[in-house]
């Protein structure tokens, strides 16, 4: 017990954890298994990390979070930092893979071994004592109980090691709806469901934005996260990249409202958890991406792959791509400044290195140093995009995207992003390329330099973890985290998101809503296999679109076109496929590889293409004129555009209703004129459609992007330059631009229109 001259700490259980409860300063929590002990100075209890039995300045959580990561960093040693340089290639909890490829749990298979769910894998055990490695990403876990118990179990391990560096584990986006679900029995379910990027953004509402940023934060610290990899928040300027959907639209100042509510939301912690300037134990550092701006791939294709390496500026519209940057990730309102991370993108922005190098945007000194560090004072971590220091693969395969320094060796392309100013490598677990990049540096800057450079990316990587209280306590109340995360209050905040997201765009003669006696046609629809970056993800074959149980809660569902008073359509946007933009098969028969991306469901023959490309690679083993001009490509689901035709067809005289879950702008004339109702579905639970549909909501969801007239347009416009495509106009007289929506009295015109469609 604390007495008025004794210590003004104690402790207690949770679980294998020791809890410490300091009077008046921040609580602690060890493992009493890691060696880690207990100091008493001036009363307060603090955590002897190094174990030597001294009060540090980097263990004083009564200093700042600067002050206490540059003493650390000058305690690390060039192998500690170069652990600290690496972020994990993507890591499921567990690894049910096994073999070559896979973890092993003690040289077996998860499946083999009888290993617990949150057990570390021997690849995870030894990046992290071997590597130094401490950032971590995770892909899917079995539960939260599983994901904070993992955590538990990783952080008990490192607590131990060296400097006690504990781990800071991050997530690509993980709140995206299923369709199927039923918001009823997702109530409590493993994680609240939000629409995702472009669907929060159809709400313009950035208030809504940051309470999501709010609400996943809290569930993320409940899963042992500490750093979002998010938000994405490069300007879709071009409407055929694969990545549209994960953005904020079109316009550059939306997605600036947007990316500084995200950030706000994810980074302020409550007052009651706030340690300092914002951040605190509710706080998870916000990795903004994708700096420049990646949205304007050269006829929308993507970095991922070889065929889209480069991004054209024709329209000269790069301050635009960075707008949402510089007023949004670097002007934050809720006391953090900025964004605490930066990844720029794979892509290599032709023309816009003005030191005259065409090489990705990590191993660029201009883009990183000139601009994002000297001219827009950013002093975050910077971190490099997955696998950008490895060996390019094929054309068309999904390999390493070291793009325009494929020529380097991998320790030499660590050292030309680290001396382009970035702090971290994404993708990499082994540090025996940062300690080459490191070698030459001291041949070439001596050993005093390369350490006082290795410390800076070292004081930037610790102070998010210090921030954000993973020093003081990096442990999780595991069954806490079970009733924080899909809890009832937060799944209900992300249904009505949901339900703000979705867009009406045809009412033709007040079709909707529908009443509950109306008898609906839902026809099953064909689902062409569909490839991740990482394989097949799902099989070919024809289902149904909607869970026609909630549906018959809405409407009466009927099997028989015949009897049925409207029919609903549900399809998907035109899809191409993660390998858009480039054929093998064509490569192989003699032309450059390189095709056309389609916005339509029927054949498309780019007539409107460049003869030229504004950017290639002149190498024996690349194309230098990339176009595709003339070619015909097909979309994997244009069974879609038949689905509609044969409804109607059906239907006769009846009204039919498509529901569009687009990922890309899509060229609906095709069929626009044949329907009587349009609704866009930005991924969202079928029960938010249907309680719109049925008039329980009203819409109120606005385009954040240009649905484009045809295909021409889409091929005349710049990849760089926002919102100039000719837009769709429907039968009734009605323009699919920017900012439009119908809600049951027809055109939204309210403040959110005014605002933003005075900045177009």
């Amino acid at each position: 017990m604390a007495t008025a001259c004794g210590p003004k700490w104690t402790e207690s259980n949770q679980g294998d954890i020791t809890i410490v409860t300091n009077q008046g300063g921040q609580n602690l929590g060890y493992s009493p298994n890691s060696g880690v002990s207990i100091l008493t100075v001036d009363r307060f209890a603090f955590k002897d990390l190094n174990q030597n039995g001294t009060l540090e300045p980097y263990e004083d959580w009564r200093l700042s979070s600067e002050d206490r990561a540059k003493d650390l960093a000058s305690r690390m040693s060039i192998e500690q930092i170069s652990g600290l340089m690496l972020y994990s290639s993507h890591q499921s909890i567990p690894n049910r893979r096994g073999g070559p490829r896979g973890a092993t749990y003690g040289e077996k298979s998860f499946q083999e071994s009888g290993a617990a769910d949150s057990d570390l894998s021997d690849q995870q055990r030894t990046f992290l004592t071997e590597d130094h490695l401490r950032h971590v990403l995770i892909t899917s876990v079995s539960s939260p109980l599983v994901a904070a118990t993992w955590n538990n179990n990783a952080q008990a391990l490192v607590e131990g090691l060296g400097l006690g560096i504990p781990v800071n584990t991050s997530s690509d986006p993980r709140h995206e709806a299923d369709a199927d679900e039923e918001y009823t029995l997702g109530a409590g379910g493993d994680i609240s469901r939000w629409p995702g990027g472009i669907g929060l953004a159809a709400s313009f509402d950035p208030d809504l934005v940051k309470q999501f940023g709010e609400i996943a934060s809290i569930e993320y610290r409940a899963l042992g996260i500490g750093t979002a990899l998010s938000p994405q928040i490069d300007i879709a300027t071009d409407p055929r990249w694969s990545r549209f959907k994960g953005t904020f639209g079109s316009h550059p100042q939306l997605a600036a409202d947007m990316a500084r509510a995200y950030i706000d939301g994810f980074q302020t912690s409550s007052e009651s958890a706030m340690i300092d300037s914002g951040w605190g134990y509710e706080s998870v550092n916000a990795m903004a991406k994708h700096w420049p701006g990646g949205g304007s791939g050269e006829s929308g294709r993507d970095a991922h792959y070889g065929f889209g390496k480069f991004a054209v500026f024709p329209g000269n519209h790069l301050e635009d791509h960075m707008k949402p940057f510089i007023e949004g990730a670097f002007d934050l309102k809720g006391g953090t400044s900025q964004a605490s991370a930066i990844m720029p993108y794979y892509t290599i922005s032709v023309g816009q290195d003005q030191g005259g190098e065409a090489v990705g945007n990590a191993f660029s000194n201009y883009l990183i140093t000139d601009q994002l560090r000297r001219k827009y004072q950013y002093d975050g971590v910077v971190c490099t995009d997955w696998g950008v220091t490895r060996d390019e693969g094929r054309m068309e395969q999904f390999a390493g995207k070291s793009w325009g320094v494929e020529h380097l060796t991998e320790g030499e392309r660590h050292y030309k992003a680290l001396m382009a100013g970035c702090d971290q490598f994404g993708g990499n677990n082994d540090m025996g390329p940062v300690l080459e990049a490191f070698q030459i540096g001291v041949e070439e800057h001596g050993e005093e330099a390369m350490r006082e450079r290795f410390e800076a990316s070292a004081i930037r990587l610790l102070k998010n973890i210090f921030r954000i209280g993973l020093f003081e306590n990096p442990y999780l109340d595991v069954e806490q985290s079970d009733e924080t995360v899909g809890n009832p209050e937060f799944m209900t905040a992300g249904y009505n998101a949901q339900l703000k997201s979705i867009v009406v765009l045809k009412n033709k003669n007040g079709v909707l809503p529908l009443d509950k006696t109306t008898k609906v046609y839902i026809p099953e629809r064909f689902f062409p296999e569909a490839r991740g970056y990482f394989g097949v993800t799902s099989e070919a074959g024809f289902r149904s679109p909607m869970n026609l149980e909630l549906a018959g809660e809405y409407v009466e569902v009927t099997s028989n076109p015949e009897e049925a008073d409207v029919a609903l359509v549900v399809i998907n946007s035109p899809e191409n496929g993660r390998g858009a933009g480039y054929s093998a098969e064509d490569a192989v028969n003699g032309g450059n590889g390189f095709m056309p991306i389609s916005l339509q469901y029927g054949p498309y023959t780019a007539s409107y293409a460049r003869e030229t490309s504004l950017a290639g690679d002149a190498r024996p083993t690349d194309v230098l004129n990339r176009s595709y001009k003339d070619k015909t490509v097909e979309v994997n689901n244009s069974k879609d555009l038949d689905l509609i035709r044969e409804t109607k067809a059906k239907m006769g005289d009846k009204p039919v209703i498509v529901i569009l879950k687009l990922e890309n702008p899509t060229v609906v004339a095709e069929f626009e004129e044949m329907i009587d109702g349009l609704v866009v579905n930005f991924e969202v639970q079928d029960q938010a459609i249907l309680d719109v549909l049925s008039g329980k909501v009203e819409p109120s969801g606005l385009l954040p992007l240009q649905m484009p007239a045809s295909m021409k347009t889409v091929e005349e416009q710049f990849e760089d330059a926002p919102l100039d495509m000719v837009p769709h106009q429907d039968t009734e007289g009605n323009v699919y631009d920017f900012a439009f929506g119908l809600n049951w009295e027809g055109v939204i015109a309210d403040d959110r229109v005014t605002k933003y469609q005075s900045l177009k």
